[in-house]
């Protein structure tokens, strides 16, 4: 249904609709129709995927520089590089032998794959998205460090690119999209993560590319919307087009890009409904800037049932299609699962995993139906699922309370790198042994830490409460992103805090310092390109900034990279206790 719009208005009402005749500069302020038609200046686009791609290309030559060492599962590589060549190669995660004192490990790395797997479904506690990309890795390039990490690298590079174009949509300007790309390219935490085996990497970058769908959504909906108003819609009963806008395909991308982050990591459902409202909040603006009245209301119906289709249904029938190998080996899972240490779980424990029960009298109702095959299996299959998702959602909720661990931390600390995680160290290094310089009384060693770059870090988080000025009292939609997008990824991690959670789980936070760093610089360096005072200072003060992030990363590279540093130099680097 779609109401007829009402004539066109003069230009002088049409600016009193809007509610501002003239900006800030004394110009006429455009009618929104005007301004929604109007193409975004984003510079040639010649000049803006060459400088995107040669960004990209930096990032992905420093990631994959000696990505096979240290020769080592670090950290929980052990069990997603195990995961990811089990689902290849039996279509579902298998259990392997005994681990105790590393024997399936010193196997793997010695370059065995056989004889290694049980025939039993391994209980995984986190969606299979990032171990089946994990395993392309592992096939094209065997089962070894860089075959589990090569795609990790590969994916922590695109992330880049993407954040290029995503901040260059968003400012409008290439230079402030390749500064975004820098200052992700020299992030250390990005970097790491960039090459390792682990799973978030990948719901940092699906997260990244849902919200820069949203983005290009916002911009297809306000042309869409201006082309079918003929004018201002100035009577009380009008909704503004309706039907034109009921399919979306940048949204309907973005659901795809949600179902494939909430398949990688749960987290990322948190993002989702935030962004979900904010896209209504977008939709409500849009109209209300054409004459329609109470906006909110009627964009919670027009707009939020399509962008709930779009966003909740699709991922959830793409984060379900994840599953398939799950669902086509189902029986193993029922037969080896279905009765799991996470079923039955008892309130008002306190030892880490205390409150948790095995009760071989409880297990899943399917355990006791005969296997079944076609659509009925399928209802079956997805039966099972649910169950296991319960278990799951036990082990997340309640297995973990009170459990410790040697780099678990608060999340209130995360923003300003509290406590950074090891990966990977050898410590002990003798003077004359494996290159060590060291004087004599003292050692090297070589570590792999988990640590942003504090230049960005410290720098995003004071971008980021300017941001919130900007949103608030500015009502710049831009800066909104920033402050939405580090809400729903780091603050839902504070009902989790009573058990192990680790500082790297910021990653999907991330490119929301960096958006709203790059949009302080922006604001720094002015609209105006005239070499004037004030922009002179912006480009000395901003390009100063970019280089001290860069040379940061670089005083650092050797505890990313599993560099060898003596003892003294080590400490150099490690700037406070909690480092260590």
């Amino acid at each position: 249904m779609t109401t007829p719009a009402a004539p066109p208005a003069s230009p002088d009402a049409g600016r009193r609709m809007v509610g501002l005749a003239h900006d800030a500069d004394g110009h006429p302020v455009p009618l929104a129709q005007e301004r929604a038609r109007r193409r975004r200046s984003l510079e040639d686009p010649i000049v803006g995927w060459t400088a995107s791609i040669g960004i990209t290309l930096v990032a992905l030559f420093l990631r994959l520089w000696k990505l096979g060492t240290p020769h080592a599962f670090e950290f929980d590589e052990t069990y997603y590089a195990k995961d990811a060549w089990s689902l290849w190669h039996f279509g579902y995660a298998r259990d392997y032998i005994n681990n105790d004192g590393g024997i399936a490990n010193k196997r793997i790395l010695a370059g065995q794959t056989t004889g290694l797997w049980k025939p039993n479904a391994s209980m995984v506690v986190h969606p299979e998205v990032g171990k089946w990309l994990i395993g392309i890795g592992e096939k094209l390039f065997g089962f070894g460090p860089f075959g589990w990490r090569v795609v990790p690298a590969v994916i922590g590079s695109l992330m880049i690119l993407v954040m290029i174009r995503f901040a260059r949509r968003v400012t409008g300007s290439t230079l402030l999209g390749c500064v975004a790309g820098v200052l992700l390219t020299f992030d250390g935490l990005q970097f790491v993560l960039s090459r390792l085996a682990l799973l978030d990497i990948f719901v940092a970058f699906f997260t990244l590319c849902a919200v820069y769908c949203l983005v290009l959504d916002r911009d297809w909906y306000r042309r869409r919307m201006a082309d079918h108003v003929a004018g201002q819609v100035d009577e009380g009963g009008h909704w503004g087009p309706v039907r034109a806008l009921l399919f979306r395909p940048w949204l309907l991308a973005s659901g795809v890009f949600w179902g494939l982050a909430c398949g990688s990591k749960w987290e990322a459902v948190f993002a989702l409904a935030a962004f979900g409202l904010l896209v209504v909040a977008w939709c409500a603006g849009t109209r209300r800037s054409f004459g329609v009245s109470f906006a909110p209301v009627k964009a919670l119906v027009v707009d939020g049932i399509p962008a709930f289709l779009h966003l909740v249904l699709v991922g959830l029938v793409v984060y379900i299609a994840t599953w398939t190998g799950w669902l086509m080996h189902s029986s193993q899972y029922v037969e080896y699962l279905s009765s799991t240490q996470y079923t039955h779980y008892v309130s008002g424990g306190s030892d880490c995993g205390k409150d948790i029960v095995s009760d071989n009298n409880r297990h899943w109702p399917t355990a006791d139906q005969p296997v079944k095959h076609g659509i009925p299996g399928l209802i079956q299959g997805l039966e099972s699922l649910w169950y296991y998702h319960r278990d799951v959602y036990v082990f997340h909720t309640h297995f973990l309370n009170g459990c410790t661990h040697t780099y678990a931390s608060e999340p209130r600390g995360w923003l300003l790198l509290n406590r950074p995680v090891g990966v990977d160290a050898q410590t002990g290094i003798k003077p004359g042994t494996d290159g060590c310089d060291a004087p004599a009384g003292s050692d090297c060693l070589r570590q792999v830490l988990l640590l942003g770059t504090p230049a960005v870090w410290w720098g995003g988080t004071a971008a980021l409460i300017y941001a919130l000025f900007m949103w608030i009292g500015a009502r710049d939609w831009r800066f909104g992103i920033a402050v939405v997008g580090t809400a729903s990824t780091w603050l839902p991690w504070f009902l989790y805090d009573g058990r192990p959670i680790f500082s790297f789980y910021s990653i999907i936070t991330l490119p929301f310092l960096v958006l709203a760093l790059t949009l302080a610089i922006g604001n720094l360096l002015g609209r105006s390109r005239d070499p004037t005072p004030r922009r002179t200072l912006g480009v000395v003060l901003a390009g100063s900034y970019v280089v001290l992030v860069i040379l940061n990363f670089a005083w650092f590279w050797p505890i990313y990279t599993d560099g060898l540093l003596t003892h003294a130099q080590w400490l150099q680097r490690i700037w406070f206790a909690r480092w260590i």
